[in-house]
């Protein structure tokens, strides 16, 4: 498999400022955009092709963090992470807020695609109010579980490169993929929430 990380210029770790990887990526694929070889032979304009592919691949993956931990211990055990279903003991209780919430709106709905009455839509939408108060208050409660996973992410940068970076006589402990991986579960979970309530307040949005 192609190593995203070498691909764009970067060390194999677990965060990336978002901002440095962004300029980085738009400079390599400005070098290698087809529009720059229109005019080259048809070896040159055949080889752009897949380097510009390549590399926004490597930047749609290294870009998000679940997908960029993943691609990271997919290099390092050679494998990808394997599929858990079980929700992670500190998500649970957000997990069943989440399920009562997409459960509340989908009855709401429900109902609301049943009314035929400007009127009655207008009530509709001052009766679905409360839940979807409810709704943004645990979007904003998922975000900032995103953020702080991002910031334990940070951190295990400083452990990771001084690991990866040791002498191989000296004993720099393992790389902290376990952690890693337990981070990308949550990531993954958190993740389908947010998508699964973004869905429902759009719907609660349009008539």
């Amino acid at each position: 498999m192609s190593d995203y990380f070498r691909l764009l210029g970067e060390p194999r770790r677990p965060w990336i400022d978002p901002e440095a990887l962004k300029r980085k990526f738009l400079s390599l694929s400005a070098e290698a955009h087809p529009d720059r070889f229109h005019h080259a032979d048809d070896a040159a304009r055949r080889e752009a092709g897949p380097r510009f592919a390549e590399l926004n691949a490597a930047y749609q993956c290294l870009r998000e963090s679940k997908t960029r931990i993943a691609h990271l211990l997919h290099l390092e055990r050679g494998a990808p992470p394997a599929r858990v279903d079980s929700i992670p003991e500190e998500t649970m209780t957000l997990f069943s807020r989440v399920a009562e919430s997409c459960h509340e709106l989908d009855g709401l709905l429900k109902e609301r695609a049943a009314l035929t009455s400007p009127l009655l839509k207008a009530t509709w939408f001052e009766k679905a109010q409360p839940a979807l108060d409810n709704l943004q208050g645990l979007l904003d409660g998922i975000r900032a579980a995103q953020r702080d996973l991002e910031a334990r992410l940070k951190s295990l940068n400083t452990r990771w490169e001084e690991t990866a970076g040791a002498p191989a006589h000296q004993d720099a402990g393992e790389l902290p993929l376990d952690e890693i991986e337990q981070l990308y579960r949550q990531f993954g979970y958190l993740n389908r929430w947010e998508q699964q309530l973004q869905e429902r307040l759009v719907q609660c949005s349009f008539p």
